[in-house]
């Protein structure tokens, strides 16, 4: 019985610190674009939850659990208003570098948590546990509020077009789903997502890519 409480107390906090990064993550980028106060709330509360969302819809927890719990969804819109707030607008945007390195590590701490934490979910709501679902769902869950955060904000996805991104989250997922039964659930998770923001931060810093499509140029 405590395992299994120490495990829920981990899993929970876990899902905090992924809301908080991609929350900010999101409302960061809505100041970027110059929304309003509303704008930069819902793009951080999309991204903060929009994965855990698609999340449950695909392993059939209806309804999502940020509507069962709104813990989730309170903090999104907390950690948006906070960040739209003008002493921390000023000191985001007084270094450019700080902005990138902000966006870097948000967005790679919410790829990593939300990534094994779909995993967990998968796991626990079927008997089918097989690896092309639960990579799957990981995934999906990891990419899913990035994904909603870039399209109401009018960019390409980031998977699309940023370097090693959701092959991060997919190295991270299988590399989770290997260990699960073989180091217990929780140092599973933690390698899982440890690998994941440290791929995203090696891949930023000497630029990894994978090959990108070229037009061909009439002669």
């Amino acid at each position: 019985m405590s395992s299994l409480y120490s495990l829920e107390n981990i899993v929970f906090a876990l899902e905090i610190i992924g809301t908080i990064a991609f929350a900010i993550s999101g409302a960061t980028l809505g100041l970027e674009k110059g929304m309003d106060l509303m704008g930069i709330t819902i793009l951080g509360l999309t991204t903060g939850v929009g994965g855990g969302i698609i999340r449950d819809l695909i392993v059939g927890q209806t309804p999502p659990l940020t509507f069962r719990n709104p813990t989730y969804l309170i903090i999104s819109v907390v950690v948006s208003v906070i960040v739209f707030t003008p002493p921390v607008r000023r000191w985001i945007f007084s270094y450019s570098t700080l902005y990138d390195w902000l966006m870097l590590i948000m967005d790679s701490v919410g790829l990593g948590v939300f990534t094994v934490l779909g995993i967990k979910s998968a796991y626990n709501a079927t008997s089918i546990h097989g690896v092309i679902l639960f990579a799957f769902v990981g995934v999906l869950t990891g990419v899913g509020g990035g994904v909603l955060r870039d399209i109401m904000a009018g960019d390409r996805p980031y998977i699309f077009v940023k370097h090693f991104y959701a092959s991060a989250s997919l190295i991270g997922a299988l590399t989770c789903i290997a260990l699960w039964d073989r180091v217990g659930t929780v140092l599973a998770m933690g390698t899982g997502a440890g690998l994941i923001v440290l791929l995203r931060l090696l891949a930023a810093h000497y630029h990894w890519s994978l090959p990108k499509a070229k037009i061909p140029q009439d002669n």
